[in-house]
């Protein structure tokens, strides 16, 4: 199948016309988003704009909100910390906008503070970027031995610079910053908080009393539920218990069949719900490149069979897209095909703060994804501007 026609250049007001259309609520019928200075300005039944221009997709295709990943450390053969420049957010945006996201959350794993440093520097031209909705600090401030394939040398506890840094940050685009509740101060997440980040436990063996405090201190999430973290127990509940047990926290989760058993993905849907529960790539450069295997901080990482991993077996991110994404919450996860698209832009999109993505109502950012019959990525759109050229599906 090939990619839909398109007709943009010249009208301020043109309309995407599907015979499916999720909003991020409901579903339409032979429905279309006008779309007017880069806004969405209504969602209509087809035959109301059939003087419009615009472009019409293929019969059997489905149009919905951009997805939004909150956890991409890479794609098109770069790696963010390699890269912390609008050229290298250039490079992961095209790699992951072949997927259907028009919104990352672009994450530095652990590392040394002049890499962090760089990154706050560029912030503002990164956030520039069309496609780069924030940023994701993952680390350093985690648990050793809870640190996957972070490395030990960088594992530290935040310092005045670092409060400065993260509120930097956040200063200029949403921010998450992922740490360990019980490898720092009382007191370190309520002050992360107040400066406009939001707080993320992962990478960590904190028990459920851990976490209830940084849930006072501010903490609003768990980073790749499952992964990473303290394991439910029969007497103490750890990180993933305490995250099922509280309504106030959500988690993005790794739906690759590899991360996270598919018992457990089914379990987090039906306790955390398309209300909590964000999908998230946790995705590396190899997205979108040719090479394969990647080196990561100095660490060969082999591509086999869709895994991703150092020498000593430890996954290291993920391999995928979120339209894949998608279409292993459907498959493996039993999410309903609405609950998917929506725990793929709506719900992480509410989770920091992006307001005007994730659904498509008046004001909104026309910010969409035409999917295939069998949920693969067609076509794209950024503030109404497709991507160049459509990709096609043969």
């Amino acid at each position: 199948m090939s990619a839909p026609e398109t007709a943009r250049s010249g009208p301020d007001r043109w309309a995407v016309r599907a015979s499916r259309l999720f909003d991020g609520d409901a579903f339409h019928e032979a429905a279309a988003v006008v779309i007017e200075a880069g806004r969405v300005l209504a969602v209509v039944p087809e035959a109301d704009v059939a003087a419009m221009p615009g472009t019409h997709l293929p019969e059997d295709a489905l149009l919905a909100p951009g997805f939004v990943d909150l956890q991409v450390n890479g794609g098109g053969g770069v790696l963010l910390n390699d890269a912390p420049t609008p050229e290298g957010a250039v490079a992961i945006v095209t790699a992951h906008r072949a997927h259907g996201s028009t919104g990352l959350m672009l994450t530095l794993i652990s590392d040394g503070p002049s890499v962090l440093d760089a990154l706050v520097e560029a912030a503002a031209d990164i956030a520039a970027v069309r496609g780069v909705a924030g940023f994701h600090v993952e680390g350093p401030f985690l648990a050793p031995e809870r640190r996957g394939v972070h490395r030990l040398d960088v594992l530290r506890i935040p310092d005045e610079a670092d409060f400065r840094r993260l509120a930097r940050l956040a200063a200029v685009a949403p921010t998450i910053l992922t740490l360990a509740p019980e490898r720092v101060p009382a007191g370190t997440i309520r002050r992360f908080a107040e400066s406009g980040v939001r707080v993320f436990i992962g990478h960590s063996q904190a028990d459920a009393a851990c976490v209830a405090r940084a849930v006072e201190e501010g903490a609003i999430g768990a980073t790749h539920l499952f992964n990473a973290m303290s394991q439910i127990g029969p007497r103490e509940p750890g990180i993933v218990g305490a995250v099922l047990d509280d309504a106030r926290l959500c988690a993005g989760i790794i739906a690759d069949g590899l991360h996270v058993h598919e018992a457990n993905l089914r379990l987090a849907y039906r306790v955390l719900g398309p209300r909590r529960l964000a999908l998230v790539t946790d995705a590396m450069p190899s997205v979108g490149s040719e090479e394969g295997g990647f080196v990561l901080q100095g660490r060969a990482i082999a591509l086999e069979g869709g895994r991703l991993t150092a020498r000593d077996g430890t996954l290291a991110g993920a391999h995928l897209g979120m339209d894949e994404v998608v279409r292993n919450a459907v498959n493996m996860m039993g999410a309903s095909l609405g609950d998917a698209l929506a725990m793929a832009s709506a719900v992480p999109a509410r989770i920091v703060g992006l307001a005007g993505r994730g659904r498509l109502v008046k004001g909104a950012r026309a910010d969409l994804v035409a999917l295939d019959a069998d949920l693969r990525t067609i076509a794209t759109w950024i503030d109404g501007e497709p991507a160049q050229p459509p990709r096609k599906i043969e």
